[in-house]
């Protein structure tokens, strides 16, 4: 399984969020690619608990269903996100890489065993989990937009 904990997989997300630019487009959704770009900063943001995240209650959290959506089944397009997670308005497009850059290198950076914050959906997971999950999220948008 694909993880951003995996300095090989990190590599490959890394190089394919730099094929981006401000004018790459979205295959499907409403979000630019810079709008992403902050997505992602503040997911990783979120799985660290630097970013409280309101819970959304949803079944998912059942160990069998969360496995499923976790580890077999691809994102589906589309889906709604937490409000927290589209609030921040893009700046200047440097900035804001530099500034996803210096997020993805902190989630990687705090150890797998330590605590980490629940997801909205999933609920409590651990370093493991979020590695996973934020590979999986970060790959699902880095193919929304081509790259």
């Amino acid at each position: 399984m694909k993880s951003l904990h995996t300095e090989r997989d990190r590599q490959t997300i890394i190089a394919r969020v730099r094929q981006l630019t401000p004018e790459s487009r979205a295959r499907w959704g409403k979000m630019t690619a810079q709008q992403m770009i902050l997505h992602l900063a503040d997911s990783a943001r979120m799985a660290t608990g630097e970013l409280p995240v309101a819970s959304k209650g949803a079944p998912f959290r059942f160990p069998v269903v969360k496995q499923l959506l976790m580890y077999v089944l691809p994102i589906p397009k589309n889906l709604p996100t937490a409000p927290e997670l589209i609030a921040r308005t893009t700046t200047d497009w440097d900035a804001d890489m530099a500034d996803y850059f210096s997020r993805l290198e902190a989630f990687a950076q705090k150890k797998i065993d330590s605590a980490w914050a629940d997801h909205p959906v999933f609920g409590p997971m651990n370093g493991t989990e979020w590695g996973r999950q934020l590979w999986s999220h970060m790959d699902h948008h880095l193919r929304q937009f081509g790259a």
